[in-house]
């Protein structure tokens, strides 16, 4: 894997894990049990806008570089 490959990799990464702490954090807010809340957070992962995440990771890389 090279450099590039590996900043998408670890950008998609931390953006799923924001998404999932917002998500479970959020539905706990609300009132939403536990099994609740975890599918909440997976929801909010399944919501990403990954093209987002990409024109970041590559904004980021090219400002690096």
């Amino acid at each position: 894997m090279n450099n590039k490959e590996k900043r998408l990799v670890d950008a998609v990464r931390a953006a799923c894990l924001k998404a999932a702490r917002e998500g479970y954090e959020s539905a706990g807010i609300s009132g939403l049990c536990h099994v609740g809340a975890v599918e909440a957070s997976l929801d909010a992962i399944r919501m990403l806008d990954l093209e987002a995440v990409m024109r970041t990771a590559e904004s980021a890389s090219g400002k690096k570089t």
